[in-house]
């Protein structure tokens, strides 16, 4: 289990994080969200110790990670996956990671299978693709066949293979009862791999939920529907919460009204409906709308 506490970080007068409060629950991917510059970076390395909290505390397995005994069988990060020796092949640079942590070599071949790079094991990881360089950065994370997994955008690089196995890795890592905290940007992605959420904006906690509960909240549903006798449907389905729009002639979006109660009216006006089909925001609309105050940088406006 992954749990900050009252987190915070200053760098001079500018706040990074501030006051930050989640748990990231084993069993389940937590998805990590927020804008660029919303503080996911800073607040993962002090997760793993790699910068001092200004105010809160980050535990790992209730402790800190610098008071843990064997850190690397107990969390694996991948925070940038090229921070490797460019002049070692990918089995030495693991291999290299596994001696000094006590890790049996063999582990260094079931990773490499695992991440599919076993026919490129002995190449030095200098010459490797963006995408292999990722899956070389999982493998690393792997490695101590941690119980606690902090990836920061895993799906970098990898094309939509590469994309469908690390969903895929993940969720099967959470379902052996991991803790699985994972950001990206990929919000059709993040949509389909994660269960929970925690959202961040200027480095405050905007919402910690579900992926189901947050796009319930922040986002309208609608219906739409096609048929010949838009003008009769239109004036059957009117009343208070009832809003019609429409972006062509043989259509109408309906919000406030069930698919069901549509289907009921457009059959007692005998109405023929070519269309009838509840609408769902995405995963990335609720998130647009959710933190649409906490842009650093906005690009609306610009020419």
């Amino acid at each position: 289990m992954i749990e900050a506490r009252g987190l915070s970080k200053h760098y001079g007068e500018r706040a990074a994080v501030t006051d930050l409060t989640f748990t990231v629950q084993p069993g389940v991917v937590t998805g990590f969200l927020g804008p660029n510059g919303a503080g996911k970076s800073t607040t993962m390395r002090m997760l793993l110790g790699l910068d001092r909290p200004s105010a809160g505390t980050a535990l790992i397995n209730g402790v800190s990670y610098t008071d843990l005994q064997a850190p690397l069988c107990e969390v694996g990060a991948l925070l940038e996956a090229r921070a490797i020796h460019t002049g070692r092949s990918a089995r030495n640079h693991l291999l290299a990671m596994a001696t000094t942590n006590g890790i049996p070599a063999r582990r260094v071949d079931e990773v490499l299978d695992i991440v599919g790079l076993t026919d490129v094991a002995r190449k030095r990881a200098g010459g490797f693709s963006l995408g292999m360089g990722q899956r070389l950065g999982i493998a690393n994370a792997l490695l101590g066949d941690p119980h606690t997994l902090l990836l920061d955008e895993p799906v970098n690089g990898l094309d939509p293979e590469g994309i469908l196995w690390i969903r895929t890795l993940l969720r099967q890592l959470a379902a052996e009862g991991r803790a699985v905290f994972v950001s990206s940007h990929l919000m059709s992605e993040m949509a389909l791999m994660a269960t929970h959420l925690v959202v961040i904006g200027q480095g405050r906690l905007i919402a910690e939920t579900t992926v189901e509960e947050l796009v319930s909240a922040a986002a309208d549903e609608h219906v739409l529907v096609r048929t010949e006798d838009v003008p009769r449907l239109r004036a059957r389905l009117t009343g208070p919460g009832i809003t019609l729009t429409s972006d062509a002639p043989d259509e109408l979006v309906v919000q406030g009204l069930t698919s069901r109660d549509i289907g009921a009216a457009a059959a007692e006006l005998g109405v023929i409906l070519t269309e009838l089909t509840p609408q769902k925001a995405s995963l990335e609309e609720a998130f647009m709308k959710l933190t649409a105050d906490s842009v650093e940088y906005d690009a609306r406006g610009v020419a």
